[in-house]
């Protein structure tokens, strides 16, 4: 099978796609904007050729490579990324290439924010009121029906970029001079916390994996007013997030790909989709999925793509926590303090790409424990400030 990688030096852990593909026994092709001497070793190792763009927004470049991949190897079967930003291109390749996966005239449903609540309601779930605005007319005329606060974010887009809370008439002039010119869906605001149902699917939509996590709180707050982050997997599921999901999962049709649904928890109880992104979770999640499970879900996933059982047995033994900090921030607790009291719990730390760093912070931790009140200890005692 030749599968086309795109990106595959970034994220950092995701190079273990390409080295279990190749395992698995395809050509892995990758496609990236970095030097070949600047890309790892175990990445050079997981694929079978690596060829350089000048511009990975630039589709021809991307069409040259994938024209000259076809000459060297046949036909193309693929072409993946696991990566939010490339769902489109990766979709007009399958297309100009008649690849396996979504066209690119079948994936609104998975990249639009406005198409992706007509299928959530399909689901059964309820979803925030919202509509496309293009005037502080039709913005108004919402507000009278929803009330303050509401939210701004762009229709195609990822994470909480460029994502605004509108709290008072002020602000929602302050937004219509700066709007950007992209097209803009406006939301009633959620009160909530925020749970996700996250996990991987087969060729024939049946889930192979599935877990859930809570956040401290959402993206657009945790960049928009600087704060930390931590967010935890769950050992058991409550039974209408797992309901939720699975179907959703069903209603968006989602196959041989991961899935990051994202919901609110009200404070009475009711869940309230946000939105459904087709690809794994963000930042190092898909490492918290394994040290929570003790699976190997690049495995998992490389099977699925190669069309075999992905062979997955796991209970949740662990919850596993992620736990930013930022270097902008005045923290009691030096790194060293950390390793003394919570090393037995630390299955990782690491520099995070300054990519993500407003979102999930500089350096990240990942904790695994069997009881949640000590994940939550340690994420306390992390981000302890003078």
């Amino acid at each position: 099978m030749n599968i086309v990688y795109l990106s595959p030096h970034f994220p950092p852990n995701y190079y273990l796609f390409c080295v279990h593909l190749k395992k698995m026994g395809a050509n892995v092709l990758g496609i990236g904007d970095a030097a070949y001497d600047q890309i790892g070793h175990e990445l050079k190792e997981g694929l079978t050729e690596y060829y350089r763009v000048d511009d990975m927004a630039d589709y021809d470049q991307l069409l040259k490579a994938c024209g000259y991949f076809t000459h060297i190897y046949g036909k193309l079967d693929r072409a993946e990324s696991n990566n939010e930003y490339w769902i489109e291109t990766e979709a007009k390749l399958r297309t100009d290439f008649n690849m396996n996966g979504p066209k690119i005239h079948q994936i609104s449903r998975l990249v639009l924010k406005s198409e992706m609540k007509k299928h959530f309601r399909n689901a059964g779930v309820d979803v925030a009121r919202g509509k496309i605005v293009k005037s502080r007319e039709e913005a108004v005329r919402f507000i009278e029906e929803v009330g303050y606060p509401v939210v701004f974010k762009p229709d195609r887009g990822v994470g909480a970029a460029d994502t605004f809370r509108i709290e008072t008439e002020a602000d929602l002039d302050a937004f219509f001079d700066r709007k950007p010119a992209a097209r803009y869906i406006m939301e009633e605001f959620i009160e909530g916390e925020i749970c996700s149902f996250d996990g991987l699917t087969d060729r024939n939509g049946v889930i192979v994996f599935h877990t859930a996590h809570v956040f401290s709180q959402g993206i657009m707050e945790t960049v928009n007013e600087d704060r930390d982050i931590f967010y935890y997997s769950l050992r058991e599921i409550p039974e209408d997030l797992e309901d939720a999901g699975k179907n959703t999962v069903a209603a968006f049709d989602i196959r041989e790909r991961f899935f990051h649904i994202e919901f609110f928890r009200t404070p009475g109880g009711r869940l309230v989709a946000l939105e459904l992104n087709a690809r794994p979770p963000g930042g190092l999640t898909t490492d918290m999925f394994d040290f929570a499970n003790n699976i190997d879900i690049y495995a998992a996933w490389a099977k699925v793509m190669m069309h075999q059982p992905p062979g997955l047995t796991y209970s949740r033994p662990y919850h596993c926590a992620y736990i930013g900090r930022k270097v902008n921030k005045n923290y009691i607790r030096s790194h060293r303090d950390i390793m003394q009291h919570f090393g037995y719990m630390i299955v990782f730390h690491g520099p995070i790409d300054s990519i993500f760093s407003a979102a999930i912070g500089n350096y990240g931790y990942l904790v695994n424990a069997v009881d949640l009140e000590n994940v939550r200890d340690a994420a306390r005692f992390i981000h302890e400030k003078s």
